[in-house]
């Protein structure tokens, strides 16, 4: 991967990373699933009126507005409502980069490599780390929450990838029209009516301040570049770039809201970050193996 693609993976998984202190602070004053549908609409609003539809076709349009937007950013805002914090949910979201590589083959026929299979087992034990200790503090539902929101990430890399070679920021943009309807639809019947009015007739620094980031910076940015990453090279060798994302989530949450974690959860997250770093960088350490034994 050329050094300008490296440098703006990196730079959009730092922007990612602040992103779950944003909606850490978002949701304490708007409903989780509204703000979800908030981050959408601005993203989509103006811009959808000044930039040309994707070329692709309107299954794939929705099915990623689906899939990233309702699906995964509602289970992780409303995980994160309910007591999740920022840190660790940067953790867990990360598996997206295992479930990428899955689907991946089975959809594209990228076939893993070894020591990608051994990464994700590792992975998935940190996993089941972090999980005993969840079902342990009563918070079994939100973690899981955040597991299923992350095989909906990876399901979303996917379409992205098949969408084509499209305009990305385009796909981006357009695909954000999807997600407000139905989580607009579900949070006028599942969360506080009032609270929900209260965003427009009572607005905070702190929740206007939070849509924007998440809005601009972390979705029409973050995923317009990553999407643009994804269709330039091998999924196996983007999506692993999420594993910076718990170094930018867990210092961020430190620093700004004074998070965190427990020596269980550490434990948890080194073994995935374990699995993370076999996964991005395994092959040039077998492939070093093999020139210095030939």
């Amino acid at each position: 991967m050329p050094a300008r693609d490296v440098f703006l993976a990196t730079l959009v998984v730092a922007i990612w990373g602040l992103n779950f202190v944003a909606i850490k602070l978002g949701v304490q004053e708007v409903p989780p699933l509204f703000l979800t549908g908030l981050r959408f609409l601005f993203a989509a609003i103006p811009l959808v009126f000044f930039v040309k539809k994707p070329a692709t076709n309107l299954r794939s349009i929705i099915a990623y507005g689906l899939c990233l937007g309702a699906i995964q950013f509602g289970l992780l805002f409303f995980a994160i409502k309910l007591g999740m914090s920022a840190s660790l949910s940067s953790v867990a979201m990360q598996l997206q980069a295992f479930f990428t590589i899955g689907i991946a083959f089975v959809v594209l026929k990228e076939v893993p490599k070894p020591w990608q299979i051994v990464g994700a087992i590792i992975a998935f034990l940190g996993i089941a780390i972090m999980g005993s200790e969840q079902a342990a503090n009563a918070q079994l539902v939100p973690f899981t929450m955040l597991i299923i929101g992350a095989l909906f990430w990876g399901i979303s890399n996917i379409i992205a990838k098949k969408a084509g070679q499209i305009d990305m920021f385009s796909f981006v943009i357009w695909t954000s029209l999807v997600p407000p309807i139905p989580l607009f639809a579900m949070s006028w019947l599942v969360e506080d009516q009032t609270a929900i009015l209260n965003t427009f007739t009572n607005p905070t620094l702190i929740g206007t301040g939070a849509i924007i980031f998440l809005a601009y910076p972390a979705t029409i940015f973050g995923f317009g570049i990553w999407n643009q990453l994804l269709k330039k090279h091998p999924a196996s060798l983007v999506a692993p770039f999420s594993l910076l994302v718990p170094i930018f989530g867990i210092l961020s949450g430190f620093l700004i809201l004074g998070e965190t974690m427990s020596p269980l959860a550490i434990i948890g997250g080194a073994v995935i970050f374990a699995g993370l770093l076999l996964n991005v960088f395994g092959g040039r350490i077998f492939a070093r193996r093999a020139n210095k034994s030939t």
